[in-house]
């Protein structure tokens, strides 16, 4: 037979060590998200993936929200995604296929450390992501129609 109050304890146990290694990575990350806003790094960041607006058949307005979210998840990125659709900075097409990508692929920095300090292999993770969520929103865009704002 087996000890419950053994498998508790273990349980337990292992459950509070994952939560302190996620933690170990959510809190810098918090912190450097508030630097790189400060310091206008995430301007950059967007300048950066101007180049994947094209590709993926939104408009150069776009590379902001899509940076956001790539790096710091859905939460905040739909913040911004908002935002700038409430301002007009996004066309309907854009909003529905940065949308799309970010639904397969959001986060890509916090995810993937969370899943590495749990045993995945970060390399393999990123990639499979990146590439699955630019194919179809590559492949949508084709199909969607324009449509005005």
């Amino acid at each position: 037979m087996f000890d419950l109050t053994a498998v508790i304890s273990e349980g337990i146990i292992g459950g509070l060590k994952s939560v302190l290694n996620i933690a170990m990575i959510v809190f810098p990350l918090m912190i450097v998200m508030e630097i790189a806003r400060d310091l206008n790094i995430l301007d950059k960041i967007a300048d950066f993936c101007k180049p994947l607006t094209k590709w993926m058949g939104v408009s150069k307005e776009s590379a902001f929200p899509l940076a956001i979210g790539l790096v710091f998840g859905l939460a905040y990125g739909a913040g911004i995604i908002i935002q700038s659709a409430k301002e007009g900075n996004l066309d309907r097409r854009s909003l529905i296929l940065i949308s799309i990508f970010l639904v397969c692929c959001h986060a890509v920095i916090e995810d993937t450390l969370i899943f590495v300090a749990v045993g995945a292999n970060g390399f393999f993770l990123l990639t499979i992501r990146l590439v699955t969520a630019f194919i179809l929103t590559v492949l949508i865009s084709k199909k969607l129609p324009d449509v005005d704002k």
